[in-house]
């Protein structure tokens, strides 16, 4: 063992990337290593083992991924560090061949085999020769038991996956040929999840899947999202649900009801669009319409005036025409998004998308990103200022540095709230005036009762 660690102990450093899909499956690992005896570091640059939970769903992911393995490796030629693990999507993606990419790594994990990591970093400790181990078994047909996390989130509030995979098969993503097709959770499970998640002090559960509003489909069961909502809602101490990754075509009649009337699922949707140019969106093998996103985004509105809706867009798609992407401009301009994340277009290897003809400069690309980033910009402060004198009711993230976040800004995606005259905890809610902003965060001053 290393020189840090005397009692020869196993010190393992981990490096959680990506998505909250990732979050939710880095904390289980290290539910698992902690519950198995191995010292969980908080410093992977100095530990007998460093396990990276990579993502790889686009480029950029990917490098971000591969600088960290990089480093770690690094440490290792060092001495600081005597194994290097590499786990998560990218693993999955990739397998072997993240070997050639990066030399030094000592073991692949894939997604198949996350509960098995603590026995994998016992095994890989003992071994002394250097040849690196693959372990990459199918994923599994059911979706793994995600209770029982130790959380990286803070306490307050948390995620909570319903389901694994997607069904969906657009023509520019990899998640189902990483993550396998569409399985929904068991609803009583999630359920019993919620219930340890809310019993150890969250108070907002954020609802994460691939594609949320597919819920239950997968096992015959009509709007199974709305069930499950029902059954959250009467967790005693949970005070926000908040439904993240809601397909466009698949938010009906049913669900927006479901949201207005809720007391506890909060006035927020999340619908990634990606485009708005028919032609283009039947490229992408997507089922929405232009008539149809419009005819979604009004119906919202109606129901809920207050609404605050997230979206994510791809420019540079190919063949994407200027006139084409004026449209997209003119959807965001006319659909006064909240909030807008904005994709250049990536041909990533084994995607349809990725061998089409008409690919897009990628000066071209950059420049619609940043036209639609400056758009989006201009909204985003006009609709904040708008919020100049009113009242909103805030959730403290941080008492010490007087941090919240309002039913309209979710974790780690949006903005937030600083907060005047702060004088609550983290998981308390409070009321405030909106006094003015910060770039896209709002400043606001609590109201004492």
């Amino acid at each position: 063992m290393s020189k840090q660690n005397p009692k020869n102990m196993i010190t393992v450093g981990f490096v959680a990337l990506g998505c909250p899909k990732n979050i939710v499956d880095s904390e289980k690992m290290l539910a698992n290593m902690g519950q198995a005896g191995l010292v969980l570091s908080g410093d992977p640059d100095c530990a007998d083992v460093v396990v990276i939970n990579t993502c790889g769903f686009i480029e950029p992911a990917k490098e971000e991924a591969i600088a960290a393995i990089a480093q770690a490796v690094e440490q290792k030629i060092q001495g600081n560090v005597q194994k290097v693990i590499v786990t998560g999507c990218l693993a999955q993606r990739m397998g072997e061949d993240l070997l050639d990419e990066v030399g030094g790594i000592d073991a692949i994990v894939g997604l198949g085999q996350r509960d098995e990591i603590a026995k994998i970093v016992k095994d890989i400790v003992k071994i002394k020769r250097k040849n690196p181990r693959t372990y990459l078994k199918n994923l599994p047909d059911k979706v793994s038991d995600d209770s029982g996390r130790l959380l990286i989130t803070p306490g307050h509030w948390a995620y909570l996956r319903i389901s694994e995979g997607c069904n969906r098969r657009c023509s520019f993503c990899t998640i189902p040929s990483i993550r396998g097709a569409f399985r929904s959770k068991e609803h009583d499970a999630i359920v019993a999840e919620a219930v340890e998640l809310v019993e150890n002090g969250a108070v907002e559960l954020s609802i994460i899947a691939q594609d949320s509003n597919f819920y239950g489909r997968d096992k015959g069961i009509k709007n199974g999202l709305v069930k499950l909502v029902g059954d959250l809602e009467r967790i005693e101490g949970l005070e926000w649900i908040r439904l993240m990754y809601l397909y466009p075509a698949g938010v009906d009649d049913e669900l927006i009801e479901a949201i207005a009337k809720s007391e506890k699922v909060v006035n927020y949707v999340d619908i990634p669009v990606q485009h708005i140019n028919n032609d283009i969106l039947k490229s992408m093998k997507r089922i929405d319409t232009k008539e149809k996103t419009v005819s979604l985004i009004e119906k919202l509105r109606a129901a809920m005036p207050d609404v605050v809706l997230r979206t994510t867009v791809i420019v540079g798609y190919p063949g994407e025409t200027e006139e084409q992407f004026g449209e997209l401009l003119d959807l965001i301009k006319w659909a006064r998004f909240d909030a807008l994340g904005c994709f250049t277009f990536y041909p990533e290897p084994g995607t349809v998308a990725a061998t089409l003809d008409g690919q897009v400069a990628e000066e071209v690309k950059e420049a619609r990103a940043d036209a639609v980033m400056e758009t989006q910009q201009q909204i985003a402060f006009e609709k904040i200022d708008s919020m100049v004198g009113s009242e909103v009711v805030c959730l403290i993230d941080d008492g010490e540095d007087a941090v919240g976040r309002y039913y309209g800004q979710a974790p780690h995606v949006d903005s937030i709230c600083f907060i005047d005259e702060c004088s609550g905890q983290p998981g308390d809610i409070i009321r405030a005036e909106v006094t003015g902003r910060d770039g896209y965060d709002l400043l606001v001053r609590q109201i004492s009762d």
